[in-house]
């Protein structure tokens, strides 16, 4: 059975770089074709995709983020990371990650992590 689990720092102060981690069991990252999302949900804007990186490792990232997302994973660990950087309180949201079938076609969310940005 696939899951998919966050974790992050929870709490964070305005312009550090969080960085929230996505553990994968039952499927390997680097399965052929399938491709693994970053996600927030916030009051009143919905459901904002933030980024992707497929199977080989490429990535790409929403231009409303201007360039502070990055993400990276680890192999070994069946791990991928988003890394937010310059964080605002307009950052406070739940961040979810997200199989991708390789076709935009999300299958399995994991149950969110919050982040909260306050000084």
């Amino acid at each position: 059975q696939v899951q998919l689990q966050e974790s992050g720092p929870g709490l964070v102060k305005p312009s550090q770089t969080p960085s929230l981690t996505c553990t994968v069991s039952g499927f390997s990252i680097t399965t052929t074709y399938y491709a693994w999302t970053w996600t927030r949900q916030s009051p009143g804007k919905g459901l904002e995709w933030m980024g992707v990186m497929g199977y080989m490792g490429s990535t790409s990232f929403s231009p409303s983020l201007k360039g502070r997302a990055t993400i990276s994973r680890d192999t070994s660990k069946n791990q991928f990371s988003l890394q937010l950087s310059s964080v605002t309180p307009e950052d406070t949201t739940v961040y979810y990650c997200v199989r991708d079938r390789g076709s935009g076609e999300y299958d399995y969310w994991g149950q969110g992590t919050q982040v909260t940005v306050s000084s």
